[in-house]
């Protein structure tokens, strides 16, 4: 068994999704947000999308005043940098977006940045860092983005997890979760902090507590799926249970 405890996050956004599809004031997300605590994770995870699809600015105000620990996902857009500057989360998670998607499909593509953009990546993570904001960059596991990732100046990267959730239990499996480990091990090799997400429930996640130097797991869909049949602190104490029993 693993001597550190893996940290988890519990990603609130369809919970959210709820209370717009109908514009209104339930489901409460600050008793979502007391509930999940009590449950025993570790952190709030919350996604404010550009199109506003979930998440909305006053909802993450009000995770924000009573989360003890929150983790802001959010798009790199002057937009974000300043919300998240005056909501002041403890983490800010910069993903990729595309209007299209269902949910974010991949990480950060930072290998096709140039320079201006590379500069302006590391200006904003300053500036996140200047309101006490440890910046973590949502990424695909490859060494290169790793390296990019340490370049800018994030203290922690968090690995898409996506292609070894769709590859799970098919004969890619294990090439995906090569992935994953070289890049959990090069990151923790030069400093960075690991975190790892999306897809991830409870069939698959053992395979990923076991990769070296993972510090945390972030899992919404999978949590808020079997939360309305077992309610949301069953839902959460099952993944927790899995995540501290795996050798």
């Amino acid at each position: 068994m693993k001597s550190k405890r893996i940290r988890l996050g519990v990603n609130l956004d369809h919970i959210a999704f709820i209370k717009k599809s109908r514009d209104t004031l339930y489901p409460s997300l600050a008793d979502a947000v007391k509930v999940t605590e009590e449950a025993g994770a570790d952190l709030i995870t919350i996604h404010l999308r550009e199109d506003r699809r979930h998440i909305q600015d006053l909802d993450a105000i009000e995770v924000r005043e009573c989360a003890k620990t929150l983790n802001f996902e959010m798009a790199h857009t002057d937009e974000m940098i300043k919300f998240a500057t005056e909501l002041r989360p403890d983490f800010c998670c910069i993903v990729p977006e595309k209007r299209e998607e269902k949910t974010t499909e991949g990480g950060l593509n930072l290998k096709s940045l140039n320079s201006s953009e590379l500069d302006l990546f590391k200006n904003n993570i300053e500036k996140l860092k200047a309101a006490d904001i440890k910046t973590s960059l949502f990424i695909d596991p490859d060494i290169e983005s790793v390296k990019l990732s340490k370049k800018l100046g994030a203290e922690i990267i968090e690995l898409h997890t996506g292609d070894y959730a769709n590859k799970f239990n098919s004969i890619d499996e294990f090439d995906a979760l090569e992935s994953l480990i070289a890049s959990s091990n090069y990151a923790h090799s030069i400093g960075l902090l690991v975190n790892a997400g999306h897809g991830l429930n409870c069939e698959n996640i053992a395979q990923i507590c076991e990769i070296p130097h993972i510090h945390e797991l972030n899992i919404g869909h999978a949590i808020i799926s079997q939360a309305v049949f077992t309610g949301l602190n069953d839902a959460i104490e099952k993944i927790i249970s899995i995540m501290n029993n795996c050798d």
